[in-house]
C-alpha cells in the first residue's frame, strides 16, 4: 500500500521526457536561480528592488515546509527523498553569502563621505585659522616696527631741538630762505590786521545803512501825517533812501574786498606756511641724523660699529633728499605767492579806493561804474533771508 502511494506521488511530481529520463527538478532550478539572481543583483546594482524581486521569487515557489522532493525514478525507494530542512539551510547560506542590501551600502557610503568631508572641513578651517593668525601676526609686527621707528625718530629730533636751544648743537641755515620766510610771516600778520579792520568797517557801515533805511521810512511816514511839514520830511526821506542805496552799493564793493583778502591770507598764505612747516621739520630731522652720523664716525670702527655707520649713512641720505625736496618746494611757493599777492592786491586796492571815493563824493554813477568794472553783482534786497519755500 505504501509503495503504491509513493509510486503515485513520484509519478505525479517527476516529469518524464521522451527518452524516459527524469528531468531536472523545478524546485532545485528555481532555488539555484534565485540564489544566483540575488547575488548578481546585490553585487551590480545594490538596490532594494533586486532584494524585493528575490523575496518575491522565494515566496512564489512551492511551500517547502509541506513538500518533499523525490530524486529517484518511478518506483524508487524512500532513500531518494530530500528533506525540506536542507532546502532551508541552502536558502539561509544563500542569504548570508549575499552582499549587504543597497540601503545599508548607501548608508555606509554616506557615512564614509561625511567623515571625509568632515576631515576636509576641519583641515580647511585649521588652515584658514592659521592663515588669519599669520596675517594678524604680520600686521602686529609691522605696527611694532612703525612705532619703534617713530619713537627713535622722535628721540633724535627732540635731542637735536634741545641741543639747538641751549646752543650746543649745530643747525643747517639758509640765510636767504630764512629771510623770505620771516618776511612772509610778517606780511601775513599785517594782512590779517587789514582784514580785521575791513571787517569792522563793513559791520559799522552796515549798521549805518540800516539806520539810514529806518530813518528814511520814518521821514516818509511823518510827511504823510504832518501836512505842514510834508515837503521838509519828504526831502529828508528821499535823501536817506538815496544814501541807503549808495551804501548798499559800497557794501557790495567792501564785501568783495574782504572776501579776496580773506582768501589770500587764510588759504594762499596758509598753504605756503604749511609747506614751510614741513620744511622746518625736515630740516630738524636732517640735522638730527647728521649729528648722529658724526658721533658714530668719531667712535670705534669694529664690525658692529661699521654696520651702524652704514645704517646711519642711509638714513642721513634719505633725510637729506627729503630736506632738499621740501626746500625747493618752499622756494617755488614763495615765488608764486609773491606774484599772486601783487596781482590780487593791485586789483583790490584800486576797487576799494574808487568805491570809497565815489560814495563820499556822492557820485552814484561812478560808484555803479566801479562795480561793473570789477564784475561785482549786488544781491537783491532780502537775498540774505531764505525764501518761504526753503524754510519748509
Amino acid at each position: 500500500m505504501t509503495d503504491s502511494i509513493m509510486s503515485k506521488a513520484a509519478t505525479m511530481e517527476i516529469p518524464i521526457n521522451s527518452n524516459g529520463d527524469t528531468g531536472t527538478l523545478p524546485e532545485d532550478d528555481s532555488l539555484e536561480q534565485a540564489a544566483k539572481l540575488q547575488w548578481s543583483l546585490d553585487e551590480k546594482v545594490g538596490s532594494s528592488r533586486g532584494t524585493r524581486d528575490l523575496q518575491q521569487v522565494m515566496v512564489s515557489g512551492p511551500n517547502l515546509n509541506e513538500t518533499s522532493i523525490v530524486s529517484g525514478g518511478y518506483g524508487g525507494t524512500a532513500e531518494g527523498i530530500i528533506p525540506t530542512s536542507s532546502i532551508k539551510d541552502l536558502r539561509t547560506k544563500a542569504r548570508r553569502s549575499s552582499v549587504p542590501p543597497s540601503s545599508s551600502l548607501v548608508c555606509h557610503i554616506a557615512s564614509q563621505s561625511n567623515e571625509y568631508q568632515g576631515s576636509n572641513m576641519h583641515h580647511s578651517s585649521s588652515s584658514s585659522s592659521m592663515t588669519a593668525d599669520e596675517a594678524s601676526r604680520g600686521v602686529a609686527v609691522e605696527k611694532l616696527e612703525t612705532v619703534k621707528k617713530w619713537g627713535l625718530n622722535t628721540y633724535k629730533c627732540t635731542k637735536q631741538m634741545i641741543s639747538e636751544r641751549f646752543g650746543r648743537g649745530s643747525r643747517t641755515v639758509d640765510l636767504e630762505l630764512e629771510a623770505q620766510i620771516e618776511v612772509l610771516r610778517d606780511t601775513k600778520r599785517k594782512y590779517e590786521n587789514v582784514l580785521r579792520l575791513a571787517r569792522a568797517l563793513t559791520n559799522h557801515f552796515y549798521n549805518m545803512v540800516q539806520t539810514q533805511h529806518a530813518l528814511g521810512d520814518t521821514f516818509a511816514d511823518l510827511s504823510q501825517k504832518s501836512p505842514e511839514l510834508r515837503d521838509e520830511f519828504g526831502y529828508n526821506a528821499e535823501t536817506q533812501k538815496l544814501l541807503c542805496k549808495n551804501g548798499e552799493t559800497l557794501l557790495g564793493a567792501v564785501n568783495f574786498f574782504v572776501s579776496s583778502i580773506n582768501t589770500l591770507v587764510n588759504k594762499t598764505m596758509e598753504d605756503t606756511l604749511m609747506t614751510i612747516k614741513m620744511y622746518e621739520n625736515a630740516r630738524l630731522e636732517f640735522d638730527a641724523y647728521r649729528s648722529d652720523l658724526e658721533e658714530l664716525s668719531l667712535g670705534p670702527r669694529d664690525a658692529v660699529a661699521m654696520a651702524r655707520i652704514d645704517a646711519a649713512q642711509q638714513q642721513y641720505q634719505f633725510q637729506k633728499d627729503k630736506y632738499e625736496r621740501l626746500r625747493s618746494d618752499v622756494i617755488i611757493k614763495l615765488k608764486f605767492l609773491e606774484e599772486n599777492k601783487v596781482k590780487v592786491m593791485h586789483k583790490q586796492l584800486l576797487l576799494f579806493h574808487n568805491a570809497i571815493s565815489a560814495y563820499f563824493a556822492g557820485n552814484q554813477q561812478q560808484l555803479e561804474q566801479t562795480l561793473k568794472q570789477f564784475n561785482i553783482k549786488l544781491r537783491p534786497p532780502g537775498a540774505d533771508k531764505p525764501s518761504w519755500l526753503e524754510e519748509q
